[in-house]
């Protein structure tokens, strides 16, 4: 009888010791060359920077991916419940922001459905040549 050789296969079912990696087809989160951690953590600080100043600067990768959050932060402000003022600062850094958040933002952006921020394309920074962006509250 002939001797049968097993190769062991290793990460997705490939036998040549390669580690597959799977297409991220349909994955629209900007990773920011980030890990999640960090990630979670920069889309908090310019989210709760955007709604201390109203405007900021940043590169237009982060000024897309922060689009998001800052959306969801004035709806829960708009709705107004208890739950969502919680949420709300288990999100934002700072608590007494989030009081004045759900003051203001009622009557700012009650006929307003979305859409509460505005990007604008700058000049690249100067040093890597970064695409920049300011991105500012409507």
């Amino acid at each position: 009888a002939a001797a049968c050789i097993v190769t062991p296969t290793v990460g997705n079912g490939v036998s040549n010791g390669a580690i597959a990696f799977m297409m991220r087809h349909r994955k629209k989160l900007a990773k920011l060359g980030r890990p999640a951690d960090q990630r979670k953590a920069l889309m908090r600080s310019l989210t709760t920077e955007l709604l201390r100043y109203g405007r900021i600067k940043t590169t237009q990768a982060k000024a897309k991916a922060m689009r998001k959050p800052v959306d969801h932060m004035i709806t829960l402000a708009k709705r107004g419940t208890d739950w969502d003022m919680v949420q709300a600062m288990a999100y934002l850094y700072d608590k007494q922001l989030v009081k004045s958040l759900f003051e203001a933002v009622p009557d700012r952006y009650s006929d307003r459905e979305g859409g509460y921020t505005r990007i604008y394309k700058t000049m690249p920074r100067r040093g890597d040549n970064a695409p920049m962006a300011i991105i500012e509250l409507v």
